[in-house]
C-alpha cells in the first residue's frame, strides 16, 4: 500500500526558480490517494469536539466536505470577497505578494460554536490566521486547524500559537 506522500507530485522551479512546488491534484487525480487523504485528515480530527467544518475556497471545499459528510457534520465556506450572495463578515490580509479578503456568511456561524478549519495546505500561516480572526470575529472557537500538507520552511505555525494545528505531510523546505 502507497502512504500518501507517494501520491504527490514534487515540480522543481514552479512558479518560480528555486521553488519545488507539491501538487495536490496528483492526489485527487487517483481515487485511493484521495480516499488515503481524507482518511488521514479525519483522523487527525479525534478527540477534537467541534460543531462545524469550516474551509475556504476552494481546496478547502475539496478536502472539508466528505469529511463533513462523514463525520455528519455541517460545513461552512469561506470565500473570496464577492462570492457569497447573504449578509457577510469579511476580513482583509497580507499575502507574500499582494493581499487578498475572505468572507464568511453570518448567519452560518454562531456564537459558542466549536469550529475546525480543513485545508489543503499549511505555508506562511496567513490565511489560517485571517480565518482565525474572521471565525472569532463571529464568536466562534476555533478548536483546530488541519491541512494536508505543511511547507515548515515558510514558518506558517509560528502565526498560530495557541492553537491545535495537525498536518498529514510535512516539507522540510518552501
Amino acid at each position: 500500500m502507497k502512504k500518501i506522500e507517494d501520491y504527490v507530485i514534487s515540480i522543481p522551479d514552479f512558479p518560480e526558480e528555486g521553488i519545488i512546488f507539491r501538487d495536490v491534484t496528483s492526489i485527487l487525480e487517483d481515487a485511493e490517494g484521495l480516499h488515503l487523504a481524507i482518511d488521514r485528515m479525519q483522523e487527525k480530527l479525534t478527540g477534537i469536539d467541534f460543531d462545524v467544518i469550516v474551509g475556504p475556497e476552494s481546496r478547502g471545499f475539496i478536502f472539508g466536505m466528505p469529511i463533513a459528510y462523514n463525520l455528519h457534520k455541517p460545513f461552512v465556506p469561506i470565500r473570496k470577497k464577492g462570492k457569497l450572495p447573504c449578509e457577510t463578515a469579511s476580513i482583509q490580509y497580507d499575502l507574500e505578494y499582494g493581499s487578498a479578503e475572505i468572507e464568511v456568511h453570518k448567519r452560518s456561524i454562531k456564537p459558542g460554536q466549536k469550529v475546525v478549519i480543513i485545508d489543503d495546505l499549511m505555508a506562511t500561516g496567513g490565511t489560517v490566521k485571517a480565518m482565525i480572526e474572521l471565525l472569532e470575529g463571529l464568536g466562534a472557537s476555533v478548536e483546530g486547524v488541519v491541512c494536508l500538507m505543511e511547507l515548515q520552511g515558510l514558518h506558517g505555525r509560528d502565526k498560530l500559537g495557541g492553537y491545535r494545528v495537525e498536518t498529514v505531510i510535512q516539507y522540510s523546505g518552501k
